[in-house]
């Protein structure tokens, strides 16, 4: 009895898990598009940042994303599975040495920045650059 109820609640988890979402990591730089409800319509809001801290795992995983906007640090906790997140980007790989980077909260400016993966920056230019040249030839013809 108790082993069908743990089939159920992983089926049940297993359905709500979003795949379409790319894979990420403390550190990078995230570009989202987030769904805001208005009244009674519903827009879209960017919002980029760092993302600081992730936890938990499946359902329950969530994971926090700060910015500086207009000189003061905001943060936002997301569940990962979560319906309001419409589209995530990662714009750059960071390289960090921590699971938490709490020690940006004390950071302003420059310093609040996290290296940047070249190798990983390159490969993406790289994959861009032959994606558009791919298009080109294909109109060309």
């Amino acid at each position: 009895m108790v082993a069908s109820n743990l089939d159920k609640i992983a089926s049940v988890n297993q359905k709500n898990i979003r795949k379409d979402l790319p894979a990420f990591d403390v550190g990078d730089i995230l570009k989202m598009k987030i769904k805001v409800r208005e009244a009674d319509k519903i827009r879209i809001h960017p919002f980029e940042g760092t993302v600081i801290k992730k936890t938990g795992i499946g359902l329950g995983a969530a994971f926090t994303v700060r910015k500086i906007s207009f000189g003061e640090g905001v943060e936002r906790t997301f569940p990962v599975n979560s319906p309001v997140i419409d589209k995530i980007e990662v714009v750059s790989k960071g390289v960090v040495k921590r699971a938490k980077l709490y020690y940006l909260r004390d950071r302003l400016g420059k310093k609040a920045r996290v290296q940047v993966d070249q190798s990983a920056q390159q490969a993406a230019h790289q994959a861009a650059h032959q994606t558009t040249q791919q298009t080109v030839q294909q109109t060309a013809h």
